[in-house]
């Protein structure tokens, strides 16, 4: 062990005299402790909603959009087509729309999609996402969220009246199957049908409003994107998941890159208690400085000497962060005790997702911080000649 690491730690754990710095100490490793649990846990949320977002609207969309003005009329030939396409596992048509639900006396705008119930459950989540009843809709029956149901007290079976703006004649369909995508809006807004139903209800005739496209890596669709415009041509708008809700991700990062520079600020006042720790047992040490220097000590050791005080009380701070951090998330993502109300966040809970990188980014820059504030302190005390140091001891 280098002498320098063994006279650090002496400093450290033996405390006699100068227990007002180990208070400090303590004080400094507690406070870098809290504010790197605080950004591991934060960030891991931030984290949590960005994949819970991602997960509940590529489940009830499709990776890939493809439209046309005027609408898709040979909609079956441009599928088989796009399946031909590399990367490429399934594609299905849709048609969307806005209508209006009557249930008695309430009134609630809503869109209606139009599926192909074979084809849509190998390009969505839809399937997984049946609490009850069927996804074999019919051109009568349709499938409604679960908030939907709750909010109009509509049971499988029941039926409710659908106005559109091609036709003001209300149009009656049975409930065929409640969905649960856990995403609010979805699950208040969405109603799904059979394709043949909506243009019926629409008036469209045999036309599908787009083609939803699954493809093998969703993080690669902007990529396949590419290669389905290339393949179909230039007069489709062909879109990604990612380009449809790029505003809702970009605020999503904005706001992680945010809460990750507000909250550093805990673990750098932390360490303006490291330097202020530091400054104090330089000018407690000054005799042992004065005799290492006398028997041969430079200034470079003199320095690592008091750098590595720092650095050891910033490392013990950030390990005991770094535990606590990561068992607050495991405890918030195993037993989800924190509730979230569905209709502001969209989603019913507290979402966690721990991952890798952002942990060792805090892990990083909290060290860095606390190596940075050891400068000063670690500098005087190398400049201090042994003559004066000892003068008057």
């Amino acid at each position: 062990m280098p002498y320098e690491l063994w006279i650090s730690f002496r400093y450290l754990v033996s405390k006699r005299k100068e227990k007002f710095i180990s208070i400090i100490s303590f004080i400094s490793i507690m406070g870098v402790a809290v504010g790197v649990t605080a950004l591991i846990v934060v960030l891991a949320v931030m984290s949590g909603f960005d994949k819970d977002l991602r997960e509940k609207i590529v489940g009830t969309n499709s990776h890939i959009i493809i439209e046309k003005e005027g609408g898709i009329p040979d909609y079956n030939g441009l599928v088989n087509e796009i399946n031909k396409i590399q990367h490429v596992k399934a594609s299905s048509p849709f048609l969307n729309g806005q209508a209006l639900i009557r249930q008695d006396e309430q009134v609630l705008g809503v869109i209606l999609r139009g599926i192909d119930s074979a084809r849509e459950k190998d390009v969505t989540n839809i399937q997984k996402y049946m609490e009850s009843g069927t996804l074999n809709l019919k051109k009568d029956t349709v499938l409604i969220g679960k908030e939907l149901s709750s909010r109009l007290g509509l049971r499988i079976g029941d039926t409710i009246s659908l106005i559109s703006a091609a036709d003001p004649k209300p149009k009656l369909f049975k409930v065929a199957g409640v969905f649960n995508s856990g995403m609010f809006e979805y699950d208040m807004s969405l109603i799904f049908t059979n394709l043949e139903g909506a243009q019926n209800f629409y008036a469209t005739g045999n036309v599908a409003g787009g083609i939803g496209v699954r493809v093998d890596d969703v993080n690669s669709a902007d990529r396949i994107k590419k290669d389905v415009q290339k393949q179909i041509g230039f007069n489709y708008w062909v879109r990604s998941w990612s380009e449809l809700n790029k505003n809702l991700f970009s605020a999503l990062k904005l706001e992680k890159i945010t809460m990750f520079i507000i909250l550093a600020l805990i673990v750098v006042v932390a360490c303006f208690n490291i330097a202020s720790a530091l400054i104090m047992m330089v000018m407690e040490k000054t005799k042992d400085i004065g005799i290492l220097k006398s028997i041969g000590a430079n200034n470079k050791s003199i320095r690592k000497i008091f750098m590595l005080d720092g650095f050891l009380i910033g490392f013990a701070g950030t390990i005991i962060g770094a535990i606590g951090g990561f068992g607050l998330c495991y405890l918030l993502k195993t037993y989800q005790f924190i509730k979230l109300p569905k209709d502001i966040y969209y989603i019913d809970r507290l979402p966690v997702n721990l991952e890798l990188s952002d942990s060792i980014i805090v892990i990083a820059a909290a060290i860095l911080i606390s190596l940075l504030s050891t400068l000063y302190p670690s500098w005087q005390a190398a400049k201090m000649e042994p003559v004066e140091a000892l003068r008057y001891e």
